[in-house]
């Protein structure tokens, strides 16, 4: 029977428990730490390049005239209304003045006007504002419809 429990004994050094080194599993996480802080870092630069290019910020004439350097270079869209506007003779080249609540902005544009583009029409121009004024991009010009609804003032008790 000795060779019994020899046998027995011997299977069992075989299910001994493994222990795994404290070093193997620090280094696992350091790992796994490392590659989240990496992806992380990679989305962040991809957000940030991504929104830096496609940035515009809408904005009213005066408000940027209330600190016109914080605006100068970004990219905008400039709400306003259109006023003392100049065509170049025989060319597309206009200027004018976009206005709103009694502050003004220099502007100018080359290229296609929508219809509605005239004196006292609201504007939404795109662009950036420069030292000498705005500065509107090719097809960033755009004219609000005026509104054709009038109301009507509503008829009084026993009319």
């Amino acid at each position: 029977m000795a060779s019994a429990s020899e046998g027995a004994e011997s299977s069992r050094a075989h299910l001994l428990p493994i222990t795994i080194d404290e070093n193997q599993m620090s280094s696992k996480a350091l790992k796994i730490a490392v590659t989240c802080i990496v992806l992380a870092g990679a989305l962040g630069g991809l957000m940030y390049t991504t929104l830096a290019e496609g940035t515009e910020y809408y904005v009213h004439v005066d408000e940027v005239m209330a600190n016109p350097a914080a605006w100068q270079g970004k990219r905008l869209q400039l709400h306003g209304y259109v006023a003392d506007l100049r065509q170049r003779p025989a060319s597309l080249e206009y200027r004018f003045q976009v206005t709103l609540n009694g502050k003004v902005i220099s502007a100018r544009y080359t290229g296609v006007v929508p219809d509605t583009f005239k004196n006292r029409a609201e504007v939404v121009l795109k662009g950036q504002l420069e030292p000498d004024g705005f500065a509107v991009e090719p097809n960033g010009v755009m004219a609000k419809c005026p509104s054709k609804y009038n109301p009507q003032t509503p008829p009084t008790a026993g009319s």
